[in-house]
C-alpha cells in the first residue's frame, strides 16, 4: 500500500509543479506573440494611416494646382493674338490694307485659340428663341414666326455646354390681327 501512497504523494508534493509550469510557458509565450502581432498591427497601421494622409495632400495640391493653372492652355493661344495686336499698334504704314489684313489675321488667331478651349459662337439668327442661351431685348412685328429671332445684337458664347454671355437678340412677336 505504501508503493500506491508514494505515487499519489509524488504528485501532490512536487512532481506534479513542472506540469502546471507548462501552460504558465505556453501563456506567457503566447502573450509575446500576440504582443509582437499587435506591435506589427500598429506599425502597419501608422504606416497605412501615413500614406493615406500622403495621398489626401497630393490630391489636395493636385486639384489646387488644377484650379491654379486650369487656363494655361488657354492662356497659351492667347499670347500671339497680343503679339499681332500690338504689332498691328506698332505699324507706322498707316496702309488700310495692312492693317485690315493684319486684324483678320488676328481674328483667325482668336478663332483657333477659341476652337481649341471649346469656346463656341451663339450666333441664333433666325431659330426659335430659347432663354437659356438668348437674352431678349425688344420684341418686334416681323414676317417670321413669332417667338423666333429676328435680329442678333450681340453674339453670345458657350464653353461646352455652358453658356458664357447669353446672345442679346431681338424676336418676333404675332402680328396683331
Amino acid at each position: 500500500m505504501s508503493q500506491e501512497a508514494k505515487p499519489q504523494d509524488a504528485a501532490a508534493s512536487g512532481a506534479a509543479a513542472p506540469e502546471a509550469a507548462l501552460p504558465f510557458q505556453a501563456n506567457e509565450e503566447r502573450i509575446i506573440e500576440l504582443e509582437a502581432e499587435l506591435s506589427r498591427a500598429k506599425d502597419e497601421f501608422l504606416r497605412a494611416k501615413a500614406e493615406t494622409e500622403n495621398t489626401r495632400r497630393r490630391a489636395q495640391t493636385d486639384i489646387a494646382n488644377a484650379h491654379k493653372y486650369a487656363a494655361e492652355n488657354f492662356a497659351e493661344s492667347l499670347v500671339p493674338v497680343k503679339d499681332s495686336l500690338e504689332a498691328a499698334l506698332a505699324d507706322q504704314s498707316a496702309s488700310l490694307d495692312t492693317l485690315r489684313s493684319g486684324v483678320e489675321l488676328t481674328l483667325r488667331q482668336l478663332v483657333s485659340a477659341f476652337e481649341r478651349a471649346k469656346i463656341a459662337e451663339i450666333n441664333p439668327a433666325g431659330a426659335r428663341f430659347d432663354p437659356r442661351a438668348h437674352q431678349a431685348i425688344s420684341m418686334v412685328e416681323a414676317d417670321v414666326e413669332p417667338n423666333h429671332v429676328v435680329s442678333v445684337l450681340q453674339k453670345g458664347y458657350q464653353l461646352h455646354d455652358r453658356v458664357l454671355r447669353p446672345a442679346l437678340v431681338t424676336v418676333a412677336k404675332a402680328k396683331d390681327a
